[in-house]
């Protein structure tokens, strides 16, 4: 029987038509180590984070030293993005809850040391930021503390240090299993010191010259799709200009367009991103636990700026790629489409997203000067069964968005991708053959396996608002063999 008539035979046995669905999951917390003012790059990521301080709990925003800035901090500049954000707190208030007031954010303003690298590591090396790490890892507070590092890592270095030299192992081991580290590349020789000395630290970075990091995709012009969102143009229009004191603050690119960015992407909740979970992908990119071989980071050469590149001696959340065919909007017949050339490559993890929060970005710039009624507002997806089911070879199932809202009653679009790398084995696929993926549900068979296998569906939600803006669901169905 061809998998066309077998769909429609058994598409009466879907799952059921209503499932609530999963609570959202808890805000992360977030610590903020930044060598602001090294490149403009920092400030950029910065005005873009606050507009997501209602949905990330940042903790502490420390002023850090790097190979690009070696002997200055500049918490004042800091401070003056936050009271840019002050002149329009209350109006992002009219669109989402929970936006602190400027008062609040300015209070975690803190410092490291004036001193690149490990010179700021040691015995008389403590510093307020150092301390303020400390202080939010003895919190009485389940979740993981994420340190956003867009400059060099120094800072919990030293707090790290520190920890080890007055506690416990046992009381050590307790408190670096609480961290989470997302790092730009290694801006300093601390990184690859924090990663020896403390091996069951979580770490992801992409080792070597930033042209191999995954983050470089935030800003790369990539050959064959458009690039419209990272332009100059682009920025000047929906971020910097007429969009009130926050948008003026954003400044023009020297370097590369908010490099630091992708630290903080994947802790945004949009239905997508799963912070444990960076080998399933989200907008800070996809990420798998590896130990990088000598000769893929270039052992011997240096970082940008300087930093010697030595060898891992342990497995870190390192480089992915995935294999991504972008969407082709049609102007007659089905809607879209997969494009017939597709992409590989780590980087692809992450600008296959790109377009998404970068709409996302303009919209809440929006927010800083519009009313509720003259903005746009990201759709509510839906299923109709669980986010998790499980399925026998060779049968048949519905992935269905029923129940699926937008704010502004706006028309929506929508999208079912499976994404195979991020399940349990990437030759894993089913075949969507003749039918259209841009359906609310979409009914697919499950293929022939000898083990149980996982796969991953993404559905992704775009509203027709402007600019328009998406939210996921992610589907994880494991497939066992035939009995």
């Amino acid at each position: 029987m061809n998998i066309a008539l077998r769909i429609l035979l058994t598409a009466a046995f879907a799952l059921p038509c209503a499932f609530a669905g999963a609570e959202s999951p808890p805000k992360a917390r977030m610590v903020v180590l930044t060598d602001i003012e090294a490149d403009p790059d920092d400030t950029q990521s910065l005005v873009r984070l606050l507009l997501y301080s209602n949905l990330i709990d940042i903790e502490a925003i420390v002023a850090t030293t790097s190979v690009h800035q070696k002997d200055r901090i500049a918490p004042e500049s800091i401070r003056r993005v936050i009271e840019a954000y002050a002149n329009i707190q209350l109006n992002l208030l009219k669109h989402e809850a929970d936006f602190p007031t400027a008062h609040s954010l300015l209070d975690l303003v803190t410092e490291g040391l004036p001193l690149y690298g490990m010179k700021g590591v040691g015995d008389d090396k403590d510093s307020p930021g150092s301390s303020r790490i400390i202080e939010l890892l003895d919190k009485d507070d389940d979740r993981p503390l994420w340190i956003s590092v867009w400059g060099g890592p120094n800072t919990l270095a030293q707090a790290l240090f520190r920890i080890r030299e007055t506690r416990s192992p046992e009381q050590t081991v307790r408190l670096v299993k609480k961290l989470r580290v997302y790092t730009i590349s290694d801006q300093d020789d601390s990184g690859i010191w924090l990663r020896n000395e403390f091996p069951n630290l979580q770490y992801i970075v992409s080792p070597g010259r930033y042209e191999r990091s995954t983050w470089g995709a935030i800003n790369q012009v990539i050959d064959g799709i458009d690039n419209t969102t990272i332009s100059n143009e682009w920025f000047a229009t929906n971020i910097q200009q007429s969009h009130g004191p926050l948008g003026a603050a954003y400044p023009d690119v020297a370097w590369g367009v908010e490099g630091d960015t992708p630290a903080y992407l994947g802790l945004i909740p949009n239905g997508l991103n799963v912070p444990e979970r960076p080998d399933w992908g989200g907008w800070g990119g996809r990420y798998e636990l590896s130990q990088p071989t000598d000769e893929e980071i270039q052992v011997g050469r240096e970082v940008q700026g300087g930093v010697p590149i030595n060898p891992e001696t342990r497995t870190i959340w390192t480089n992915a790629d995935d294999t991504y065919r972008p969407r082709v909007f049609r102007e007659y017949g089905r809607g879209e489409r997969p494009d017939d050339e597709a992409h590989t490559g780590n980087r692809v993890t992450l600008w296959r997203w790109r377009d998404d929060f970068q709409n996302d970005f303009a919209a809440r710039m929006d927010w800083c000067l519009s009313s509720y009624e003259d903005a746009n507002h990201p759709p509510v997806p839906a299923l109709s069964h669980p986010e998790t089911f499980t399925v026998d070879s060779g049968e048949a199932f519905r992935l269905d968005a029923g129940g699926t809202t937008d704010p502004d009653g706006d028309s929506l679009s929508f999208t079912w991708m499976q994404y195979p790398e991020a399940g349990s084995s990437s030759d894993i696929k089913v075949d969507f053959g003749i039918f259209p993926e841009n359906v609310y549900q979409v009914n697919r068979v499950a293929p022939e396996v000898s083990d149980t296998e996982t796969m991953h569906f993404i559905l992704k939600v775009t509203d027709k608002g402007l600019p328009p803006l998406t939210r996921y669901k992610r589907v994880i169905v494991t497939v066992q063999p035939s009995k």
